[in-house]
């Protein structure tokens, strides 16, 4: 397999403007500023840009790849861990950056050999949601969302747990092939009323396993993606926000019994203008997240 990202990840995405096992170690802040633009622990943090706000800027990261469609990268992963039987979402250690005569919070670390920032996650106007603010004392359990019938199990908000996927290695719902992991869809850091949702994507899969080591069809697997994986995965677990990079919809893993027709019944399958995405076949990418609001 190899592990070229998908052409033009590094254009800006095309969405409207919004209205409105861990192993992290602390990054060191440059000091160079230009044009607004300053380095962060190998992230181009920009304080000044045109559409306001602050802590944007260019920004690595590691998604599921994109692979038809009109989406122009991968989604990014979101790091997670078990906390007593429970999924748990990561994050970052959070200081203060100066950049651009402004001083601001953000949440960045080294996870697994990569930088994790929470600018992974600005787009698509979830850098207004108030999970993106960099509070580390936010709650950041996985709760389902009710998407699969098997969820309807489980009470909305109720925390996702190793034991609702025990059957993982048989699983099926008669999209695409039986045995290739089990999904769930959850929130992530949005508990309150009317709070801006992060929707995350959950799969259980004995290919997560398999990509860390490096086996089968995984043996091409770059080893920065592998050790990543190590740290950002637990238990079969892998998780991803659920965010189209194309115009925003919410794609599913075998969710729409049409995605057949597009090749895609065991891939992500964004019914709105046929973006395609492979859970098993993460990438490196490159995109310019967007600036939160001012703090």
């Amino acid at each position: 397999m190899t592990q070229e990202s998908s052409p033009n990840h590094g254009q800006r995405d095309k969405y409207p403007a919004p209205s409105g096992r861990r192993r992290f170690v602390k990054g060191l802040v440059g000091a160079s500023a230009l044009s607004g633009v300053t380095t962060v622990g190998g992230l181009a943090v920009d304080a000044t840009t045109d559409q306001g706000g602050i802590g944007g800027g260019t920004v690595s990261y590691v998604g599921i790849r994109n692979i038809a469609g009109p989406a122009n990268r991968p989604m990014p992963i979101v790091p997670l861990e078990i906390s007593d039987g429970a999924l748990r979402g990561m994050w970052p250690s959070v200081s203060e950056v100066t950049a651009g005569g402004d001083t601001f919070r953000l949440a960045r670390g080294e996870l697994g050999g990569v930088t994790y920032s929470q600018q992974w996650f600005q787009y698509c106007g979830l850098e207004v949601a108030p999970g993106l603010e960099p509070d580390p004392e936010r709650d950041g359990f996985l709760r389902s969302k009710t998407t699969y019938d098997w969820q309807s199990e489980l009470p909305d908000g109720e925390k996702l747990r190793v034991e609702h996927f025990e059957n993982y290695e048989s699983w099926g719902n008669n999209i695409g092939s039986d045995g290739l992991g089990k999904p769930a869809v959850a929130t992530w850091r949005s508990q309150g009323e009317d709070v801006k949702e992060i929707q995350v994507q959950v799969l259980r899969t004995p290919a997560v396993s398999k990509m860390v080591a490096g086996e089968d069809e995984y043996a091409d697997l770059a080893g920065e993606i592998r050790d990543f994986l190590d740290a950002a995965t637990a238990e079969d677990f892998i998780a991803w926000v659920n965010r189209c990079t194309h115009l925003c919809c919410n794609p599913g893993y075998k969710k729409t019994p049409g995605s057949a027709k597009f090749e895609a019944a065991d891939k992500v399958y964004c019914n709105c203008h046929q973006s395609v995405y492979d859970p098993f076949s993460p990438a490196m990418a490159t995109f310019a997240s967007r600036p939160r609001p001012q703090e």
